[in-house]
C-alpha cells in the first residue's frame, strides 16, 4: 500500500481526540504522503503545532492572519495544492461552521475554497453527537458532498459510552488510502452480509459463533471505495458503519438474516456474503430461563436454517454471488464443492482456528471460480477487502458484461 506523493491536508480542531492525529500523521507519512496540518486555535490547547510539524515535516498552519504566509494568499496556494481534506478530530463547533458556509478561520477558510474532497472524522461526546442540532449539520454535509468518518462506539475520554469517538488512526489512513483507489464497481448495487447469527434457547443463552463481523465490514467499505452502492446487513457486533454505505440493516437470526438479504439482493448487482449464518436453530425457545437439574443433561433438538446463498441461487435471475467458507481442514475440498453444490460465481475460502480467521486483524483467502483459483496471502482484513473487490470485479465482467 502506497500513498506516494500524495497530498493530504489535515485538518485539527479542538478536542481530546487531537492526541489521536499525531499517530494518523505518523502512519501517513509511512505510506509516503506528503502532509501538511492545519489547526483550529482551539486545538492548539490540546496539542503543541510543533508536534505536528516535527511529525509532519512541514511548517503547521494556525491563523488566517499569519502575515507572512498571506502576502502570497497562503491558504489559496493550500487549498490549491490539497487533493485530500480530512478533519480529524471535527468537534461539533467545526461541523456546524462548516455546515453554514462559515469562514472565520483558516481551517473552515480552506474547506471553502478548495475543490479537493472533504473527509470529516467527528468527535465529541455521545450526547452531543446525538443532539438534533448536530445531527442536521451532519445532514446538510453529506448533501454538500463531505465524506463522514465515523464516529466509532466506545468508552469516551469524559467517562461516557457510546457514539462519538474519533475512528482509529489506522482506519482514517485506509479510508484516505481507498480514496485514490480504483473505482472498480462505480455504478454497482452491491450487498454485504457480515458478522455472526445468533439463535436464541432462552431469554437468557443462545447458539453462536466468534465471527466479529471484521472481515465483512471491512468487504463493505472496500466496495464502497470501489464506488457501489452498497447495503450492509449485519449481525450483532459492535462495529461502526463504514462510511458512505447506502444502507445497514442489523439483525440477529439466521432467519433474519435470510430474509434482510433475499430484500435487499431483489435489484443488486453483487451479493457477497460473508456472515458466518447459522445452520441451525433450536426447535423450540423456552419463553422462560431454563433451571439447571441436578444430575441431569439438558437436549437440544435442532433444526436447520434456510440457505441464503441456496436460496438466492434457485431464483431465475440472481446477483453474481460470492461465498465464503471457514473451515479447519480440508479447505480447499469442502470450498470447491460449496462452489458446485450451491451454484455460485465464486468462493472465498480460508483456514479458521489457532489464531486464524475469527477475532483476528489479518487473514487470507484462496478464491475460487469454475475454472480457477487464486491465492490472496495474509494481510490486514483491509487490504484483504480491497484486493477480493478487485477480484470480485474482474470475473463479474468476464461472466456477466
Amino acid at each position: 500500500m502506497s500513498l506516494a506523493q500524495r497530498r493530504i491536508l489535515l485538518g485539527v480542531s479542538g478536542g481530546i481526540a487531537a492526541y489521536k492525529s499525531c499517530e494518523l500523521v505518523r502512519r501517513l507519512r509511512d505510506l509516503d504522503a506528503e502532509v501538511r496540518v492545519v489547526m483550529t486555535e482551539g486545538a492548539t490547547h490540546f496539542i503543541s503545532p510543533t508536534t505536528f510539524q516535527a511529525l509532519s515535516g512541514q511548517p503547521v498552519r494556525v491563523s488566517l492572519w499569519d502575515a507572512q504566509a498571506e502576502a502570497a494568499m497562503g491558504h489559496i496556494e493550500l487549498a490549491r495544492w490539497a487533493e485530500r481534506i480530512l478533519v480529524a478530530p471535527a468537534s461539533a463547533d467545526l461541523l456546524a461552521r462548516l455546515a453554514h458556509g462559515m469562514a472565520d478561520d483558516l481551517l473552515t477558510t480552506l474547506c471553502l475554497a478548495s475543490a479537493a474532497p472533504l473527509y470529516l472524522a467527528p468527535a465529541m461526546n455521545q450526547q452531543m453527537w446525538a443532539h438534533p442540532a448536530v445531527q442536521a449539520n451532519m445532514a446538510t454535509l453529506r448533501r454538500h458532498g463531505a465524506r463522514v468518518l465515523g464516529p466509532a462506539v466506545g468508552d469516551q475520554a469524559c467517562g461516557d459510552v457510546g457514539s462519538g469517538r474519533m475512528l482509529e488512526p489506522h482506519e482514517l489512513r485506509d479510508a484516505l488510502l481507498a480514496s485514490f483507489g480504483d473505482r472498480c464497481l462505480a455504478g454497482f448495487k452491491v450487498v454485504v452480509s457480515a458478522g455472526p447469527t445468533y439463535e436464541d434457547i432462552d431469554p437468557v443463552r443462545f447458539i453462536g459463533n466468534r465471527s466479529s463481523g471484521q472481515m465483512g465490514f471491512a468487504v463493505a467499505a472496500a466496495a464502497v471505495a470501489a464506488g457501489a452502492e452498497v447495503t450492509l446487513v449485519a449481525g450483532p457486533v459492535s462495529l461502526a458503519t463504514p462510511a458512505g454505505l447506502h444502507r445497514r440493516v442489523d439483525v440477529r437470526s439466521a432467519a433474519q438474516m435470510h430474509a434482510a438479504v433475499l430484500e435487499a439482493a431483489t435489484h443488486a448487482d453483487v451479493y457477497i456474503g460473508a456472515a458466518a449464518v447459522g445452520d441451525y436453530r433450536p426447535q423450540e425457545v423456552s419463553a422462560q430461563k431454563l433451571k439447571k437439574r441436578d444430575g441431569g443433561e439438558l437436549v437440544l433438538h435442532l433444526d436447520e436454517n434456510p440457505d441464503i446463498l441456496a436460496s438466492l441461487s434457485a431464483q431465475t435471475a440472481h446477483p453474481f454471488l460470492v461465498g465464503f467458507a471457514a473451515e479447519t481442514h480440508d479447505v480447499a475440498t469442502y470450498a470447491q464443492g460449496k462452489l458446485r453444490h450451491k451454484g455460485l460465481d465464486m468462493i472465498a475460502a480460508n483456514q479458521v482456528g489457532g489464531g486464524l480467521g475469527f477475532e483476528a486483524a489479518d487473514n487470507a483467502l484462496t478464491l475460487y471460480w469454475a475454472d480457477g483459483s487464486v491465492e490472496l496471502p495474509r494481510v490486514a482484513k483491509t487490504e484483504l477487502a480491497r484486493q477480493l473487490i478487485a477480484r470480485v470485479a474482474e470475473r463479474y465482467r468476464a461472466t456477466r458484461a
